[in-house]
């Protein structure tokens, strides 16, 4: 199932009296729900990770508060999308850095793909990588810590 077939199913329930929709496709099941606030959960196989999907009305969300930084040396770098974070730009590929490597404003650090689409993520200040705080190929959300960085 992809995330057409999903809106698409939102766009339903969002314009019908229907209070919940339960599909199976290829072994994918999703279950929308109307709740309170607008909102439907999309219910995954218990090995996927569950999501709460927002409809309609669309409201802009007031922007989040830059991430607290863990120690006040330290500068994090968030992930600026939601999306699959990825170390390296291919499977067989080096990783961009490691932990102790000396980077410079501008390299790039890792790939953020949303919607098949890969994103570069630059380091914003030069130094150290003191902590890489997500697992390659893990699921991030907006604003999620993804590095620790020790300005030089």
């Amino acid at each position: 199932m992809n995330l057409k077939e999903i809106k698409e199913l939102i766009e339903v329930l969002k314009d019908s009296d229907i209070a919940e929709i339960e599909l199976e496709k290829a072994g994918t099941r999703i279950r929308l729900k109307k709740g309170l606030g607008g909102h439907e959960k999309v219910h995954l196989p218990p090995a996927k990770e569950e999501r709460a999907v927002q409809a309609a009305p669309q409201i802009a969300a007031p922007a989040p508060e830059p991430p607290a930084e863990a120690d006040k040396n330290l500068f994090t770098v968030a992930s600026p999308i939601v999306g699959t974070f990825y170390r390296s730009p291919s499977p067989d590929a080096a990783v961009y850095v490691e932990v102790g490597d000396v980077v410079k404003k501008g390299q790039i650090l890792c790939i953020i793909e949303a919607m098949k689409l890969m994103n570069e993520i630059e380091a914003e200040v030069s130094g150290k990588i003191a902590a890489i705080l997500v697992d390659n190929a893990q699921p991030v959300e907006y604003g999620e810590p993804l590095f620790h960085i020790e300005p030089v």
